[in-house]
């Protein structure tokens, strides 16, 4: 049954406007406040609407940090809440700031790409290593035949070496390489030799470990710093930190590193609507100075600079994905709470689950799309 309790137990006599217009805004979505079933929010204190309200995701997820309120399957709860839409029913003024400064700085200019390596990349790569796969790779698996985080995450990569028909002795740069699982699987499964850049030192150090008899080289360095030429260039989740005002800059170094006759496959989430803000809580959060391109945003800044040959859209296996992290996460969490803390885990857990749900109701994508300089003569044969 539903009842309107807060503030440590206390329950009121009369719902406040606040809970009785949250409720029917929840409706849509078929959640109830205090309800039963493992979607249904918890409230622990009313102000948690309240700054839902006032704030949207960003609120709603400080209140969740905070401890105001709980759902027992975070994943259900948002999933729920995008496919309704309730999110584009609260539009709140004092995030209006947010907005402009996403749509009319560069917050991803070469002095700022370095944060987010140092608040997120940084953290810690043991606790990394327990919540990825064995090849610690951060970014969506490939679920169509695999049923393990780790065989997933395998065939990503090799599809990815498939794509770009990897042989022997070619020269390959990973714009965004992380801890370097694919310039590892490819080097040592097709035998090219790679070049991976990040802005994470943590992520680089580790790298080098791992690749150390391969021909690998791994540097720190910012992308807009090359000017070099390979065979093949992919970029596998670093787009998301680009910027729409650096999309084109992007392309255009990508355009100048590679051979005529290469390949640049990238490997982005993206979002179904131009016009969109990124995230405010994701933004403050997690990933500083993030920004999800659209379809139509990476179309735009391709024009006169590649020719798109292949689309690729399997977002409904980042759910999966993110399901298998939380999974890990929850189980390796003991070996760190005392290092991070109850927050940090309410953050992290907000993160995962919140990301699942998104995917899942179809409001965010993941793409891989392989890019051309001129045109495969002959047409591109996509591979699966």
């Amino acid at each position: 049954m539903e009842t309107n309790t807060f503030d440590h137990g206390h329950r009121a006599d009369k719902p406040s406007p606040t809970w009785t217009f949250s409720k029917h805004l929840l409706e849509a979505a078929d959640i109830k406040l205090n309800g039963d079933r493992p979607w249904d929010i918890q409230v622990h204190r009313e102000r948690a609407l309240e700054r839902a309200l006032a704030y949207g995701n960003l609120g709603f997820g400080e209140a969740y940090m905070d401890g105001d309120w709980d759902a027992e399957a975070l994943d259900q709860l948002f999933a729920r809440l995008l496919r309704a839409g309730i999110a584009d029913r609260i539009n709140p003024i004092r995030l209006g700031w947010h907005v402009l400064r996403a749509r009319w700085l560069n917050l991803q200019n070469q002095r700022r790409a370095w944060e987010v390596g140092e608040r997120h990349y940084d953290i810690g790569n043991d606790f990394y290593a327990s919540m990825l796969d064995e090849r610690m790779t951060y970014t969506c698996g490939y679920w169509r035949q695999a049923t393990t985080l780790d065989a997933a995450q395998t065939a990503k990569l090799d599809l990815i070496c498939r794509k770009l028909d990897l042989q022997p002795g070619m020269r390959v740069l990973d714009i965004g390489c992380g801890w370097g699982s694919f310039i590892q699987y490819a080097a040592e499964h097709y035998g090219v030799h790679c070049v991976g850049i990040t802005v994470s030192n943590e992520q680089a150090n580790l790298a080098r470990q791992r690749c150390q008899a391969l021909p690998v080289e791994i540097r720190v360095q910012d992308y807009r710093d090359l000017n070099e030429h390979f065979d093949h260039i992919v970029s596998i989740g670093m787009f998301e930190h680009v910027g729409r005002k650096n999309h084109r800059t992007y392309l255009d170094i990508a355009s100048r590193c590679l051979r005529s006759e290469g390949f640049f496959l990238l490997h982005t989430i993206g979002k179904n609507l131009t016009r969109s803000a990124p995230d405010p809580w994701l933004d403050r959060h997690i990933f500083p100075n993030g920004d999800l391109p659209s379809l139509a945003q990476i179309t735009q800044a391709a024009e006169g600079r590649f020719v798109i040959e292949d689309v690729h859209n399997f977002g409904s296996d980042y759910d999966k994905t993110l399901m298998a992290w939380h999974a890990n996460f929850e189980t390796a969490w003991p070996r760190f709470q005392h290092r991070y803390g109850e927050r940090f885990r309410r953050m992290w857990r907000y993160y995962l689950l919140c990301c699942a749900g998104a995917f899942r109701a179809r409001r965010v994508q993941l793409w891989q799309i392989v890019l051309s300089k001129q045109g495969k003569l002959g047409g591109y044969r996509r591979v699966s």
